[in-house]
């Protein structure tokens, strides 16, 4: 008789070594619930913490049990509050630096200022400053997931696993949309392209990219100096010769390229905060004769009247993980659907602590993806 034993992953999931204390840094109780799941997971109890703001709204951390010497996981989801969020991180990692852990690794499911990662005009990379600044607080190890750019991971001087959302996000469409070979996925500008081929090419689904919408923060045309000279001198250039001007981007009328008429649209992003574009797209992908649409992203900020523009929206139902709490949206839009990440997550830290390779959470993952 032939018995066989569960897959390793399944297997080896709550099998941890000693030393791993597992903190969660954020002090509001919604954002918290990831570090639950995590531990539960995993098989642990949550370390014992204190994390709470003064009246003067400086923050306190009082670590209440032994560090000395062991792994420590913190993790922090970004709250409403993202700058409370850092300094909640920064100040528990070093705690635990100057308590004598033996290692710390960040858990930041999504990274804080990830969309400031590019000099604009008289600006500052905002994201190299936060890497500085939780290297330097004494963070030697970094898990996230779907950074904005995956070049942020060159800000850090630390090793950084970047994990990716797109399985559970392409299991959701294979087992929640009943029609989902009636789809197509698409990209809601050609800066997203890339993202919406990888799932086409994954569920062998055509694509579609909308073209021609009005500018945006990301686009090229604000990115660089463009502040000219405001006197025209010719001490270091020979008179005879001028520099030439690269002429300004005129974006053309919306097109969508690509068949939509009848099928269900796949709409498909990394993040998802002010709605607007999304809510445009929609619309357009409506005229264009698709009769559903669905928005799948991995970091569901959700600002300010976010989910009463979706309500509103010809969108039928937004898809985002829980590497951000959102329970408050969910409740105000219906439409909202989450997908628990908190697998990946929690075996991603058992295998650092447990000295095992990282390649198995990354296999079938390319350059571009």
């Amino acid at each position: 008789k032939v018995i066989h034993s569960p897959p390793r992953f399944e297997r080896d999931m709550n099998h941890t070594k000693g030393g791993l204390v597992i903190f969660t840094a954020n002090s509001h109780p919604s954002s918290r619930e990831l570090g639950k799941r995590i531990a539960e997971r995993l098989g642990v109890e949550l370390g014992k913490v204190q994390v709470y703001q003064e009246a003067n709204r400086e923050t306190r951390v009082q670590i209440q049990e032994s560090v000395r010497g062991k792994d420590v996981f913190v993790i922090q989801t970004v709250s409403k509050d993202v700058n409370t969020t850092i300094m909640e991180m920064l100040i528990m990692v070093y705690a635990c630096r100057t308590s004598c852990a033996r290692s710390i690794t960040g858990v930041l499911p999504y990274f804080p200022y990830s969309k400031q990662c590019k000099m604009r005009k008289r600006g500052s990379i905002v994201s190299k400053l936060i890497a500085s600044m939780m290297c330097k607080a004494g963070l030697t190890h970094l898990i996230t997931m779907d950074l904005h750019q995956k070049e942020i991971q060159g800000f850090f001087n630390i090793p950084v696993d970047n994990l990716r959302a797109s399985p559970f996000l392409l299991q959701y469409i294979q087992e929640e949309i009943p029609d989902y070979r009636n789809a197509v996925i698409v990209a809601k500008s050609p800066a997203s392209a890339k993202r919406a081929q990888s799932f086409a090419e994954r569920l062998r689904l055509g694509i579609a990219v909308i073209h021609g919408e009005a500018q945006d923060a990301e686009s090229d045309q604000v990115d660089g100096r463009h502040s000219p000279p405001t006197v025209k001198t010719t001490g270091a250039i020979h008179p005879s010769m001028e520099i030439p001007l690269l002429i300004p981007k005129e974006k053309p009328p919306i097109t969508v390229v690509g068949d939509v008429g009848g099928r269900i649209a796949i709409i498909v992003d990394d993040i998802i905060d002010d709605v607007d574009s999304f809510v445009a797209a929609a619309e357009t992908l409506k005229e264009r004769g698709a009769y559903k649409i669905f928005v799948m992203a991995t970091h569901g900020i959700l600002s300010c009247d976010a989910p009463r523009f979706i309500e509103e929206s010809a969108i039928d139902e937004v898809v985002v993980t829980n590497t951000i709490p959102h329970e408050l949206q969910k409740l105000q839009c219906p439409k909202i659907k989450t997908v628990d990440i908190s697998m990946i997550l929690s075996e991603a830290i058992r295998r650092i602590h447990n000295g095992e390779s990282m390649s198995y959470l990354f296999r079938n993952i390319g350059v571009d993806d």
